[in-house]
């Protein structure tokens, strides 16, 4: 079972980052092309205008992004535990006494009286999770700097260096920007081709109105403050934000002149400059926030400095290649792969590009490897790195697919330590989700709805018409089972796959209904992400059932235990609703035949069983394999890639 699961996950995730590349490789061009001089680099000829044109680094932590400017450079940064508001359960206390009711309604077809009902009584208090925060800047100023030319920017994923270079009056500055998982902290190098001639002036700004910035001594200065609140959407009153921060920026330099004041480091006529940035907040855990970011700041600065610049990047580069060098894609190269990245993206469709394939295949293993490491936060929906006060969707971890999606990677890409930060997640999750399914649902177990923030929020936010989805939790339990079925790992299946699990699957022991027209087992109240309001029986949510119980059954084989509980799941399967094909041969999205062909929706989410699920395939279950690709037909574009598959 485990050979299959494997084979099936890698064919299906491969096939969706090769398919591109296959159909528009000329024959015989990509085998005629030596390897690239810049196979494993992003890199422009021009700084970034737009935040979205920097180049990111990351350890897990601390994340960057590098704009590269000669005269003006911003470090943009981030640290992943910095949040809006407070240790708080967003459980609606008493929700329970309204889910009868909300069932009933659904089940007689009242769509809008249940949403409402639920509106007002099954919601999460407050109605909306808060947002991942930015946490400021690192300026740097070059005086004269105005007039460069032969500039160079880059992001070589192999070393997971950001660097730039340009000349100035034929003098050679040169940086390098990396976030070092080793030391904790943002390391950036300037050189210069000539003694003498490097001046800057270095300092660091927050969006936050409380940051003040203040002297450390000879050569370091202070960032501190606390989180903007947060507004309550409902009411419009303020939520405290709790979280303190610091950031310090330690410079040393060969030669030349270090003057600290209050506002700025300025570096005078210095041969080489290391500025090492650190940073920290009071949170401890989701339930403490007593931590104290001065304290580790200063613990931080304290073994960087006992490294010269050599060992910082040295060792840097080893921790990282140890995880990125374990997978090697090579799909060819043409002519195109000589060209700045930001030109071969413009020409992508009219030319033969395959290792643009490659290079964007291992971007997305270098981005996992940037904002996911043991210890650190998950993944959120922008990775680790974050501009806005405002982000979209608050950047939190949305579990009715961007989770998952960031961490489709971990295995079958060989970074299984890249899901640790997950796995604590979703610990935390379980925690506070037993909360909520004894609140909401008055059932055992434990349940996440389609959201959760730092507070690991699991209670059904924003609106009964998409928030009360409960199948989040079960869905990301697939990857503690997935990692299982990769390693092998009994000691972790036993500790700490198996009990979420099992967790998992008692909520909907619990929580599971019988459908009155058909008898079989639903998931009810719900919704099929993000689409068609609240209703009784998404076909997106029984897939998910299902795999959850299918896998709590295999573990309890493995760990030859919970033989009643075992025989229970398997029991409850059975009777789970089925995949069902409608008038039109599509799959259906829901228990009724109502799928319209001219709904061109974006989330084809009752494909669930096709991938990353693996109850629907062409040799095992070929008619609803057909009815899979008649769904994907229906939705446009949104189903075209997949459809090339048949």
């Amino acid at each position: 079972m485990n050979k299959q699961m494997n084979t099936h996950r890698i064919l299906v995730t491969v096939f969706a980052t090769l398919l591109y590349a296959m159909l528009n490789t000329a024959p015989g061009l990509a085998e005629t092309m030596p390897a690239a001089k810049n196979a494993m680099k992003l890199w422009y000829t021009q700084p970034a205008n737009e935040w979205t044109e920097a180049l990111p680094v990351g350890n897990g932590r601390l994340g960057a992004m590098v704009f590269g400017k000669t005269t003006h450079e911003r470090i943009q940064f981030n640290d992943d535990t910095l949040w809006q508001g407070a240790p708080h359960d967003y459980a609606h206390s008493g929700a329970a006494e309204y889910l009868p009711k909300i069932r009933q309604l659904l089940f007689e077809g009242k769509q809008s009286e249940a949403q409402d009902l639920a509106t007002e009584h099954f919601m999460s208090v407050p109605l909306r999770q808060v947002a991942y925060q930015p946490f400021g800047d690192l300026l740097l100023s070059f005086p004269g700097h105005e007039n460069a030319t032969g500039f160079h920017r880059e992001l070589d994923l192999d070393s997971a260096i950001a660097s730039v270079s340009y000349k100035v009056d034929n003098v050679k500055f040169e940086r390098e920007v990396f976030s070092s998982a080793v030391d904790n902290a943002i390391v950036v190098r300037l050189t210069s081709s000539k003694k003498g001639a490097l001046s800057f002036l270095a300092t660091m700004e927050s969006p936050h109105t409380e940051a003040r910035l203040a002297s450390m001594g000879k050569n370091t200065l202070a960032m501190t403050g606390q989180v903007h609140p947060s507004k309550d959407r409902k009411t419009g009153a303020d939520i405290p934000s709790v979280l303190r921060f610091e950031s310090r920026i330690m410079v040393v330099t060969e030669n030349g002149k270090t003057i600290v004041s209050d506002d700025a480091i300025s570096i005078e006529n210095a041969d080489s400059a290391t500025l090492v940035l650190v940073a920290a907040t009071s949170f401890k855990d989701f339930q403490n926030v007593t931590a104290n970011p001065a304290r580790r700041c200063a613990a931080y600065l304290r073994k960087s400095s006992t490294k010269t610049y050599k060992k910082l990047r040295a060792d840097h580069v080893a921790d990282h290649q140890n995880l990125f060098r374990r997978v090697s894609i090579d799909l060819g190269n043409t002519d195109a792969a000589k060209d700045p990245t930001d030109l071969r993206i413009e020409k992508f469709s009219e030319r033969s590009d395959p290792s643009l394939v490659g290079l964007l295949f291992q971007y997305g293993r270098y981005l996992l490897i940037a904002s996911s490491r043991p210890g650190s936060q998950p993944a959120n929906l922008q990775g680790i790195w974050n501009e806005s006060m405002k982000p979209p969707w608050e950047s939190k971890w949305t579990v009715n697919i961007n989770t998952e999606m960031n961490y489709w990677p971990t295995e079958v890409t060989n970074l299984p330590e890249c899901h640790e930060a997950l796995f604590d997640m979703i610990e935390e999750v379980a925690e506070s989700g037993r909360t909520t399914a004894r609140e909401h649902y008055g059932a055992r177990g434990w349940v996440l709805h389609h959201n959760t923030d730092i507070w690991r929020g699991t209670a059904p936010i924003n609106a009964s018409n998409h928030g009360i989805w409960p199948t989040g939790g079960a869905w990301l339990c697939s990857h503690l089972w997935e990692h299982y079925a990769f390693t092998g790992d009994k000691k972790f299946l036993a500790k700490r796959g198996y009990p979420l699990m099992k967790g998992a699957a008692l909520f909907f022991v619990d929580s599971l209904v019988e459908d009155p027209r058909s008898g079989l087992l639903v998931s009810s109240p719900s919704n099929s992400p993000e689409n068609g309001g609240l209703v009784a029986g998404p076909t997106m949510d029984h897939q998910i059932i299902r795999n959850l119980f299918a896998n709590c059954i295999e573990a309890s084989k493995v760990l030859d235990k919970d033989e009643e509980f075992r025989k229970q799941l398997a029991n409850m399967r059975k009777r789970i609703a089925p995949n069902k094909i409608g008038k039109h041969g599509q799959l259906q999205e829901w228990l009724e035949d109502k799928d319209d062909p001219k709904n061109q929706h974006r989330h084809v989410s009752h494909l669930w069983g096709l991938h990353p699920g693996n109850e629907i395939t062409l040799r095992g279950t070929p008619d609803l394999a057909q009815a899979a690709k008649q769904s994907l037909l229906f939705r446009g574009d949104a189903g075209t890639g997949w459809s090339l598959a048949w």
